[in-house]
This record gives C-alpha cells, sequence and structure tokens, in this order.
C-alpha cells in the first residue's frame, strides 16, 4: 500500500511537471507550427458544408474559360473589360444580391477608354456591386482616398477603445493601389483584396477591416456582406466583432480563424465561360448553359483560379485553393456566425493539466514498459476525440499542447521510476553508436522517443558522388592498393561534408550519399550542399597529381546534387534500421550525378539547390546554366546548372557568353544558329561539344515538337 501511494505520489509530481512543460513551450508560441499543421489534418478531416453554404456562389474564370474564348473568340489574355460584362449582367437579370469582383482593374484597357466606359456602366446598372483593390505599408501610390471615389461610410462601435486595448499589427494602411475610375466611382463599396497568410504561408484565417485616410476599410468578405446589407451595423467589444449582432472572435490584430467548408467546389461554382454564354443565348432568345434562377438572392464572387493567374493559394483544406474562395468561405462564416473560436487559456491549461495527472499517475502506476505502453495506447486518442469535440462545436484546442501534456507526464513518470529504483537505462550508444552518425546519437540522446521506425518529411539538399571509370580503376589494382586509394578518397572528401555540417548517408564502394538538414534544422542547407560539392572538385584537383603517380590514371569525380522534400529517419527492418533517406529528390540527385556523362560535366545542381541559395554571389559562387533535361522517369524538365567560383566565371566570361547565346538559340529549336556559337568553343568546353553534337543530330532528323528539352533516355 505504502508503495502504491509513493507511486501516486510521483505520477502526480510528473503530472505537473508535465503539464509546466506543455504549457511553458506553447504559451510563447514554440508549438505554433506542429499546431497549425494538425489543424490542417484536422480541418480537412471534419470541415463540412454549414447552414449559409448554399447562399454563396463562386464564378470562377478557371482554364476552361480561357481557351474558350481563345477557341470562340480568338482572344487570348489578357480578356478585353467588355467580357466581364456579360457576368456582371447575368448576375444582374438572375437578381444575386450582391456581387464581388475579385479582380484588381489597376491599369487602363489596353483595349481602350470605351472597353472601360461598358464595364463601367455594366457596374453601375447592378446596383450592389463590390470592386477590389490593395492596402498595404509599402505598395500603391494613393495615400489619401481619390475625391471622386465614394467613401465607404462604415462605422463600428469600440473601434477606438479596441485599437487602444490591442495595438494590432497590419491594421492602419498607409498606401494604396486602387481601381481605374470606372470601376472604383461605380462600385458600391470598394474591399481589401490585400490579405496576409500565417508564417507557414497557410490561409487560416482572414482580416475585416482596415483603416486607411482615417476611414475603415472592409475587406472583401467583409464588403460582400455590407453590399447585401447596406443597413448593417458593427461593433467591436474586447475581442470580439459584432456584425448585425453575430458575435465573431477576433485575434488581437483583428482576425478570425476560417472555419473552412470543404475542398474546393464545396461552394456552388460556374465557369466564368458557363455565364458569359447563357448571358449572351439569353440575350439572342436561345437557352442558356445554366438553367434556372441560380444566383436568385445570392452573394455571388467572381474570380481566378485558372493556373497561369496565379490566385491559387495554400489553406488547410488543400495545398492549392482558389483565392477567391478563401472569400467565399469568409462570407460564409459571416452569414452562419460560425468562425472558428480559439479555446481560453485556463481551459487549456486545466485539460493540459487533467490529462498529465492521469497519464502520470498511470505510468506510475503499472511500471512494466510492456504495460505502460499499452496504458499510452489507451490514453493517446484522449487528446485527439477532445480536440474533434471541441471542432464540432466552432473551437480550436491546442491539440499538440494536449499531447505533449500526456507525452510528457508518461516520460516524466519513466525517469523517476528510473531514479528511485536505480535503473540507469544507457542502451542507445550501445544499441545504435555502430551505424548511426555521431550527430544522430546525440540527437536520439536528448529524444529517445525518435528510436522506432519510420520517419519525417524535410527538405533536404542531397548530394551523390561517384568516381568516373571507378570500375577500371580497380580491375587494375590489387587489394590493398585499392583499400589505401579508397581510404585516401574518401577520408578526405567526407572531412569536407562533415565540416558542412552535412550528414553520410552511405558509402557504396567509390560512391558518397550525403544530406544536409536533418537530423538538424540548418537554413542554408543548399549553400553548404553546394560549397561542400566545389570544395570536393577542389580538393581532389589537389590530390590528382599524387593519385595519377600510384593509379598511373587520371581520377575524376561526378557530384549531382538536388534539394526538395524527402522522407529521412530510421527507415529498415525492426531488428536493424539506419538513418536515411527516400523520395523522388533524392532519386532526382541521383539522376543528376549520371547526367555529367552527357554534358561532359563534373558537378550538376538542380534548378530547386539553386532557388534556395539566395546569397550565392555574396559567398563567391555563380551557376552557368546547363540545359533543360527531362529526366527518365519525370514527366516535368528540370533545369540544370554547373557551379563555378567568381574568379572562375571571369577567366571564362568570354566563353561563357558564347555559351549562354548558343543555349538559347537551342531552346528556341535554331539548331544552326546554336552551332555556330558553340562551335568555336568546343575544343576546350565539353558542354558545348556536346551541344553541338546534340545539334548536328538534331538536323540531321529535326524533332516533328520541340520545347527546348534536352531528353535523356537512359537513367
Amino acid at each position: 500500500m505504502k508503495r502504491k501511494r509513493r507511486a501516486i505520489f510521483h505520477g502526480l509530481l510528473a503530472g505537473f511537471w508535465a503539464a509546466a512543460l506543455s504549457l511553458a513551450l506553447w504559451a510563447p508560441g514554440w508549438l505554433d507550427g506542429w499546431e497549425d499543421r494538425v489543424w490542417d489534418q484536422q480541418v480537412r478531416y471534419m470541415a463540412e458544408p454549414g447552414p449559409t453554404t448554399d447562399d454563396v456562389s463562386i464564378i470562377l474564370l478557371d482554364q476552361n474559360s480561357l481557351d474558350w474564348v481563345k477557341k470562340e473568340l480568338g482572344q487570348g489574355w489578357m480578356w478585353p473589360r467588355e467580357l466581364y460584362t456579360p457576368i456582371i449582367d447575368f448576375c444582374r437579370r438572375q437578381g444575386a444580391k450582391a456581387l464581388v469582383f475579385d479582380v484588381l482593374f489597376s491599369e487602363p484597357s489596353q483595349f481602350g477608354v470605351s472597353d472601360d466606359d461598358v464595364l463601367g456602366r455594366s457596374i453601375t446598372s447592378f446596383g450592389p456591386f463590390v470592386g477590389a483593390f490593395t492596402l498595404s505599408n509599402d505598395e500603391g501610390s494613393a495615400i489619401a482616398w481619390p475625391d471622386k471615389v465614394p467613401v465607404p461610410g462604415i462605422e463600428a462601435g469600440g473601434l477606438e477603445v479596441w485599437l487602444a486595448a490591442n495595438r494590432p499589427k497590419g491594421v492602419v494602411a498607409v498606401r494604396a493601389a486602387f481601381p481605374i475610375e470606372e470601376v472604383a466611382e461605380n462600385s458600391r463599396l470598394l474591399g481589401n483584396a490585400n490579405h496576409s497568410p500565417d508564417p507557414d504561408s497557410v490561409y487560416r484565417k482572414c482580416g475585416f477591416f482596415s483603416l486607411f485616410d482615417g476611414m475603415l476599410v472592409p475587406s472583401l468578405g467583409l464588403a460582400a456582406y455590407l453590399a447585401g446589407n447596406p443597413k448593417a451595423r458593427l461593433a467591436l467589444s474586447g475581442r470580439t466583432l459584432a456584425v448585425d449582432g453575430i458575435p465573431i472572435p477576433l485575434d488581437r490584430d483583428g482576425k478570425a480563424l476560417l472555419n473552412y467548408r470543404g475542398p474546393s467546389g464545396t461552394h456552388a461554382t460556374f465557369s466564368a465561360a458557363q455565364v458569359i454564354q447563357s448571358e449572351l443565348r439569353l440575350r439572342e432568345g436561345g437557352l442558356p448553359p445554366i438553367k434556372g434562377n441560380v444566383f436568385k438572392d445570392k452573394y455571388v464572387i467572381f474570380g481566378f483560379s485558372a493556373p497561369g493567374l496565379k490566385d491559387l493559394r495554400p489553406a488547410p483544406v488543400s495545398g492549392v485553393y482558389p483565392g477567391t474562395e478563401i472569400w467565399a468561405t469568409m462570407l460564409d462564416n459571416i452569414l452562419s456566425g460560425d468562425f472558428i473560436a480559439p479555446a481560453s487559456g485556463l481551459a487549456v491549461t486545466l485539460l493540459a493539466l487533467a490529462l498529465a495527472l492521469l497519464g502520470g499517475v498511470g505510468a506510475s502506476l503499472v511500471r512494466r514498459p510492456v504495460l505502460i505502453g499499452i496504458l499510452f495506447a489507451c490514453f493517446s486518442p484522449l487528446p485527439v476525440g477532445l480536440s474533434l469535440w471541441a471542432y464540432s462545436g466552432q473551437l480550436r484546442l491546442p491539440l499538440v499542447t494536449l499531447e505533449a501534456s500526456l507525452v510528457f507526464s508518461f516520460a516524466i513518470a519513466g525517469l523517476i521510476n528510473q531514479a528511485v529504483e536505480g535503473r540507469q537505462k544507457r542502451f542507445i550508444k550501445g544499441a545504435f553508436g555502430q551505424y548511426l552518425s555521431p550527430q544522430v546519437i546525440e540527437q536520439l540522446i536528448q529524444n529517445p522517443e525518435r528510436l522506432k521506425l519510420g520517419g519525417e518529411r524535410r527538405e533536404l539538399s542531397i548530394f551523390f558522388s561517384d568516381i568516373q571509370g571507378f570500375t577500371s580503376i580497380s580491375e587494375g589494382l590489387g587489394p590493398e592498393e585499392l583499400t589505401s586509394f579508397l581510404n585516401d578518397y574518401l577520408t578526405a572528401m567526407t572531412g569536407i561534408i562533415y565540416e558542412e555540417g552535412g550528414t553520410v548517408d552511405k558509402f557504396e564502394g567509390d560512391a558518397i550519399i550525403a544530406f544536409w538538414n536533418a537530423p538538424l534544422d540548418q537554413p542554408d542547407h543548399a549553400a553548404r550542399c553546394v560549397r561542400a560539392a566545389v570544395r570536393c572538385q577542389e580538393k581532389l584537383d589537389g590530390m590528382r597529381p599524387a593519385f595519377r603517380e600510384r593509379l598511373g590514371r587520371e581520377v575524376h569525380m561526378r557530384i549531382g546534387v538536388n534539394t526538395g522534400p524527402a522522407v529521412v529517419g530510421n527507415l529498415g527492418s525492426h531488428s536493424r534500421f539506419d538513418y536515411t533517406m527516400l523520395g523522388d529528390s533524392v532519386n532526382l540527385a541521383a539522376r543528376l550525378e549520371g547526367l555529367n556523362k552527357a554534358f561532359g560535366t563534373y558537378t550538376m545542381v538542380s534548378e530547386n539547390t539553386l532557388d534556395r541559395f539566395e546569397d550565392f554571389r555574396e559567398q563567391g559562387f555563380s551557376f552557368r546554366e546547363l540545359a533543360r533535361v527531362g529526366v527518365v522517369g519525370r514527366k516535368a524538365p528540370v533545369r540544370v546548372y554547373e557551379p563555378l567560383r567568381i574568379a572562375e566565371m571571369e577567366k571564362k566570361r568570354d566563353d561563357l557568353g558564347l555559351f549562354i547565346r548558343g543555349l538559347a538559340a537551342f531552346y528556341h529549336g535554331r539548331f544552326e544558329q546554336a552551332l555556330e556559337f558553340f562551335g568555336p568553343i568546343t575544343p576546350h568546353d565539353p558542354a558545348a561539344a556536346s551541344y553541338a553534337s546534340k545539334c548536328e543530330s538534331l538536323l540531321a532528323d529535326p524533332p516533328k515538337e520541340w520545347e527546348g528539352v534536352w531528353r535523356m533516355t537512359s537513367k
């Protein structure tokens, strides 16, 4: 009995410490990144249409609309403004409650003044029309509200008190980009189309208003409601915005967490081409493709979803989500009054403490590892269930924090048990030290829960290297000579990789496979990887004379570098696993190493790596574009580069200039012209010689369709 009471005391102690630890991580926002990713998964699972979802309709200028206008009217992008008037007129004909155009008409039409006049008249005839403009602190030519543009005339009770109490960031704007006069002067309201995502670029929240030139300006979602309800009243109190008495929970910056209704297309969505055709046929007395009064008393939002029009954004329900549908979700939430509210700090504290005490006492009582595992498996779904239950009531619980309090309670209870019973377990280094790198070992000591099969998805910079002609080199050496050569070579190369903070995945004979940004975070992983590749080549240049004396031949190394997402972690069997990586990005790095053969180069870097090596010039590097390559097993071509030191680039400036001009001609299918540029430099530029040979073969057998891509037919 005494032992049981002592175990309960230790469990309570572990629970208090676990709750304190998890709340200490939660309060300053250190778990926000994890919380957001888990929340996104929860939204995808739980999102469903609301009571007012059918009151909001969307018209999208999608790829089908672009193709239809191109085919039927012979008009490419950009469209004349008169093409938008059938959309407005059809919504007026149908009796739409309000119409929002999520389009920035910031410049006069390239088709003339009359084209803008037609659009302006159509807007006037509609009535409750909302035009888009942008507010910010660094972009836009206007610093005051234009005289000819009707002022919003929107008031919110308690605004001054709210501003003083919260001191919100980003609410006050000093610059604006207004649309053309025909839109600005004829719209019932202008709505701010500029909204910012969370730090990870996902749009989970929305702002309701901004202050510009002393006036309250609504965002597009709120402007849509106000256009359809001109007598609406706004009031601010504490962290709540009331719209016609419906409370909306805000954060201190005036944003609310959206209650997404589902994937793209959840709101009734129509193609712009359908709407245009319907209006034109009705004018001619024909039958429209859209039948019935689909927009009767509906809020209608028009926007873009064609990929080339750049209004696709990441949202919790999808990585690619039309920005217009974000405004539709906001409007839907206003109509139904069901934005997501964050749980109060008191509620989170009490739940975290309760879960931690439950876990700590349970783990202390059962003690045996197998039983602790079973108990944890039973307890761990509790935070998930609580979070899902809260979501159904429009409440967001910090699931990671609650789960962490439970995990910490089990971990701390285990540590207390070991300390009290004197059973220190030092198995990590003994069990895993023989095949994991020192960095991984240290991380696993600090985080023993990671000692399991599986991995995590991270962005890595990946390095593959191979000695050119190694098979023939090895055939000419005895076992001792070959071993000595490889030891000297691998020691030199891996030393550089470790100096640049890389993790050597494995050796495969003479091949070295390494990566950066795991297990430790390295924001400059792309720069480290490229530097390591260039330094390895320079080191081999210095070792080449000695190797030539030992082997009787030149030693060269080919390197492929790529950056991208990969799964990295402890992968293998239950009895033996290793810290390694896998994924398409890893395969591409291996392909690039082999592609060096085709171009006569020794180091090849993908565009993904170059994009993340932002300050390469400051670090003394330059890159020569080699090709747009179609790699076996990948549909999309990859742009590849050769890294050069700035000093080396200066020496080859003239040759590189000819190569660049030849490459441009090659991309455009002008193979004879490309030969004229490549020809003079082929004796001392293997890449140019490869292109010259390629151009000759293409001239002899011209391709039916040319995309400027060098297609590889083998791996």
